[in-house]
């Protein structure tokens, strides 16, 4: 293990898929290595309560991006993202140790942890920065105008659906203004290179490298055969219109607001604000790429 001495960072946040059975003892060993590192170590809150974990300071998420120079995940994909979206605005990087079962973004296993987290700790990583969707709800309002009703952040991607008990809804697609197609669709996904690999790759949409700058337009199950999958760049606004169907749904990754009205418009853009990882040194987008998605399969 490199020395203390030698380690690149200062304050180390530890976040942890708290819900998970049997985390605790993974936190109080990532905990116990990075304070072996000469890291001081600080709990986000929710964690702190949640796993009973008493011997190290908790802090907000807040208070993390103010006083942290680093985060480390431990969970899946999901807690990730959750995490990137709170953090990205700190700019404070991510090393994220897989208790999930995919792990496209969460990439040190927990049986490597002893080995990779002292040497990323040390500066012996790979860095890489990913984009950061934002967007709005707006609504029509009774004098012409709109107001928005919704606001958020999204790292793989923004959907809008039809209702649980609608058969599908009629959607408009504009990019900056200009119409790109009226959609009659289960939905639409709006996402980012890093969701290209989530919900919409199993919609049919192509898988996009990270450092690409666009996103891509997919609809869900769309009446149309014709209606394929776009990649647009991410430096415009993607609007979608509800033209019809009832109770159309928005989702921003995790975060949904249900019952859209016609007229409403969800707005995409790329966030002023990056999500920083850190992943062991030697790490490659298309390893990851090969592993996760079996291509490796039958190759001897």
């Amino acid at each position: 293990m490199p020395s203390p001495s030698s380690c690149r960072f200062r304050h180390a946040a530890l976040i942890g898929k708290y819900q998970a059975r049997g985390i605790r003892p993974v936190l109080e060993d990532v905990a116990h290595l990075l304070s072996r590192a000469g890291v001081d170590v600080s709990l986000e809150i929710e964690t702190a309560l949640n796993t009973g974990m008493g011997d190290y300071p908790s802090l907000t998420i807040n208070e993390i991006g103010r006083e942290c120079d680093v985060a480390v995940v431990v969970g899946g994909d999901g807690t990730m993202l959750a995490t990137a979206r709170e953090l990205s605005r700190y700019d404070v990087p991510l090393i994220g140790i897989n208790q999930g079962r995919l792990g496209f973004i969460t990439d040190v296993q927990h049986r490597d942890m002893h080995n990779a987290l002292p040497l990323i700790l040390s500066g012996q990583y790979e860095e890489e920065t990913r984009s950061v969707l934002e967007g709005a709800v707006l609504r029509p309002r009774r004098d012409g105008g709109m107001e928005t009703i919704y606001e958020g952040y999204a790292i793989n991607e923004v959907v809008v659906s039809r209702g649980a008990t609608a058969s599908m809804v009629e959607l408009r697609a504009e990019v900056d203004g200009l119409l790109v197609a009226n959609y009659r669709a289960d939905g639409l996904i709006v996402s980012s290179p890093t969701g290209s690999t989530a919900y919409a790759l199993s919609a049919g949409g192509p898988i996009m490298h990270p450092g690409l700058g666009g996103w891509v337009i997919v609809p869900i199950a769309s009446h149309t055969m014709s209606n394929r999958p776009i990649v647009v760049p991410d430096t415009g606004t993607i609007t979608i219109e509800i033209v019809a169907g009832k109770d159309a749904s928005m989702n921003f990754d995790m975060q949904s607001l249900a019952s859209l009205l016609h007229g409403d418009r969800v707005t995409v853009r790329r966030s002023a604000h990056r999500v920083r990882f850190l992943h062991p040194q030697g790490w490659n987008y298309y390893a990851t790429l090969r592993r996760k998605l079996r291509w490796n399969e039958g190759v001897s």
